[in-house]
């Protein structure tokens, strides 16, 4: 097994990355610019791409750079020459390539990002959080599918419970699209625990929980933005008295902890699933641990053949 890593992808590439490598007993080819590679890695782990394409780059107009780092990634996937690819790059421009280079599994009509968030001691896997804004009830459906199929693959979990994010919890609540959604998961093979509301996505209630891309990756900001006010308000408390500051120097190591289960570095990053290809999209900010994480969980992607499950249950 080969994996790629878009070394010129996110804020602090290509020395994250780099770092990150450090240790790795899978084979790792490094694709992006040779001239700020070589002599940091073995060159024979290096693929050169001279092109990079920018954070702020819209999805129709990186595509045109086949050369970039993005582009040749996936190219490779196509050729069969690396099983799978990873970075914290322009993530509109990693669908974009994986959906007209790759194209989508055999059935599926829409692809998904889908992501772990921290429940408790578990986790609950939401997608859509952003590929695809215009959906059908049939794709949520799909989306149902392909994230049960991807958590019982990579975390061994069988029969995951599935969950539809809606106002209410009863069937008669929520849009068109939800109800419709609902009908047919209901009637699906699928381990349907029916319409979860937004506060009870991390409860533990399901193990997947699906909804369109524009209210999962609204949901998935929001949360980012309120553990970083959380820890901000915190940090501001703890420094306001003398007491305060005694206090928080005796909770430290728990608040650490605690607070760590919330990094998004702890999960690696986004799943692309839907398409071909195996994609694994980090946060722009990822630091080693992150892109490390998701090298793992790329690895253990392809091993479990989840794409090839997918096909087989919606055929």
């Amino acid at each position: 097994m080969i994996i790629g890593i878009d070394a010129m992808g996110g804020d602090y590439a290509p020395h994250v990355v780099i770092e990150a490598i450090q240790g790795i007993e899978l084979d790792i080819r490094l694709i992006g610019d040779k001239a700020q590679l070589v002599g940091k890695v073995p060159e024979s782990k290096i693929i050169h791409a001279p092109n990079v394409i920018e954070m702020g780059e819209s999805p129709q107009l990186a595509f045109k750079k086949k050369d970039s780092s993005i582009g040749v990634g996936i190219r490779l996937q196509k050729e069969g020459k690396i099983d799978a690819f990873v970075g914290a790059g322009n993530t509109g421009a990693y669908v974009m390539f994986n959906s007209l280079m790759l194209g989508r599994i055999k059935g599926i009509r829409r692809p998904a990002l889908g992501t772990f968030l921290p429940s408790g001691d578990t986790y609950t896997f939401v997608l859509d959080v952003g590929a695809v804004t215009d959906v059908r009830a049939e794709d949520l459906y799909q989306f149902g599918v392909m994230g049960a199929l991807f958590v019982e693959g990579i975390t061994g979990k069988e029969n995951p419970r599935v969950a539809l994010l809606s106002v209410g919890e009863e069937k008669s609540k929520g849009s068109f699209l939800t109800k419709e959604a609902y009908k047919i998961m209901q009637d699906s093979k699928l381990n349907f625990v029916g319409n979860i509301e937004g506060h009870n996505i991390l409860s533990g209630i399901a193990d997947v929980v699906v909804c369109d891309g524009v209210v999962g990756n609204v949901m998935l900001k929001f949360g980012e933005s309120m553990i970083e006010i959380t820890q901000s308000m915190m940090k501001n408390a703890m420094e306001s008295s003398f007491k305060a500051k005694v206090g928080s120097f005796l909770l430290k190591s728990y608040i650490k902890e605690h607070f760590s289960k919330l990094n998004y570095e702890k999960y690696g990053g986004a799943v692309l699933l839907g398409t071909k290809g195996v994609t694994l999209i980090c946060h722009g900010r990822s630091n080693a641990k992150a892109i490390r994480n998701a090298i793992y969980t790329a690895a253990k992607y392809v091993r479990s053949e989840v794409n090839q499950h997918i096909e087989q249950f919606v055929q």
